[in-house]
């Protein structure tokens, strides 16, 4: 397998508990950027989710996602394979949720939740779910809502919402 590093198991399950207390999964159209292994989107596609996107720019991950998801059985997914903030740039659809693992070391990692909430990429009560590590801030960005920490692993959330516009 190329290069990537996968959400942990404790992460993943710490994230997914929250998505499905706040989130009806089977009704959303996701977004998974910096795809990497697929593993955020096979989840949500095995907790009913159908209208799936994956964006990743390696030309083998991109592969290696779209392998595993037919042998999954996972039929309506789109992977993407471009630049992510290139992607956010021309998308022209919305989504209910939108999860992020860029690259922890990543120079750009503090503009993604600006260029999201800049292209209007989210659906009203839409969500933003960046993973990053302790370094990155992001309580003073608009649409914050709250972060859960999982050891080495944070996830940043955000939230859609027109009253809270700045």
């Amino acid at each position: 397998m190329p290069h990537t590093r996968p959400t942990t198991d404790i992460a993943k399950g710490g994230l997914f508990n929250i998505l499905e207390n706040n989130l009806d999964i089977s009704s959303l159209k996701t977004l998974d950027l910096f795809g990497g292994t697929g593993s955020i989107t096979y989840e949500l596609a095995s907790r009913g989710a159908t209208d799936l996107t994956i964006v990743e720019k390696d030309p083998a991950m991109a592969a290696f996602i779209s392998k595993t998801a037919t042998s999954l059985g996972i039929e309506h997914l789109k992977v993407v394979k471009m630049d992510v903030f290139k992607y956010l740039q021309q998308c022209t659809e919305k989504f209910d949720l939108i999860f992020a693992d860029p690259p922890y070391m990543m120079e750009t990692l503090d503009q993604l939740p600006i260029k999201v909430f800049e292209q209007d990429l989210l659906n009203p009560e839409g969500w933003l779910v960046v993973e990053h590590t302790q370094q990155n801030k992001f309580k003073d960005y608009s649409w914050y809502r709250s972060e859960r920490n999982y050891g080495e692993t944070v996830f940043s959330i955000f939230i859609n919402r027109a009253s809270l516009k700045k």
